[in-house]
């Protein structure tokens, strides 16, 4: 219900923008903020972007939680595509988007409603209670990761069941799954 409403309002909020600032400063300075806005908001997602990438492979190669650099990563992506989409509305809700503070603000509102009933990272068992992360209350692994092999070593990693020897088939003759 509440998406209907969304793309039922933010069209007429962004018609009703329109005819509001066009009265007020003419038709192509309109179009020209529209336009600067798209190319501005296109230089800023892409370096809040490299920021994101950044911080998220920071926590990959730490093994912290990578929940919120995930989470400004596709905020920074909604941002860009309300800023090249056209309009005063969605040019200032993509803006806010773009800056950490509201960010961070809308990660701790989406995360206080959220509950995670498992996450696991590396090779660990569970969390042990004296590494947990303040920020998102999540474990880190207890042993390190695992050592990459040496260049000379040859490692086939693989799991295995082992399956008991079946009696032999009374039966003679082709199985039953071929056509003779």
């Amino acid at each position: 219900m509440w998406l209907f409403i969304a793309f039922l309002m933010v069209p007429l909020i962004e018609i009703a923008l329109f005819i509001q600032i066009g009265g007020l400063i003419g038709l192509w300075p309109t179009l020209a903020i529209v336009v600067a806005t798209a190319i501005l908001g296109t230089w800023l997602v892409r370096a809040q972007g490299r920021l994101a990438m950044n911080d998220l492979r920071r926590s990959f190669s730490t093994l912290d939680d990578p929940s919120e650099p995930l989470a400004h990563g596709a905020m920074i992506l909604i941002s860009g595509a309300l800023l090249l989409t056209p309009g005063f509305f969605t040019d200032a809700v993509g803006f806010a988007l773009l800056a950490p503070p509201v960010r961070r603000a809308v990660f701790r509102y989406v995360a206080a409603r959220v509950q995670v009933s498992r996450f696991e990272m590396g090779a660990a068992a569970g969390p042990d209670p004296s590494r947990v992360d303040p920020r998102s209350g999540h474990g880190r692994p207890q042993s390190p990761p695992p050592q990459r092999p040496r260049s000379g070593d040859t490692v086939i990693d693989g799991e295995y069941t082992e399956v008991p020897p079946t009696k032999p088939s009374s039966q003679k003759g082709p199985s039953g799954w071929t056509k003779s």
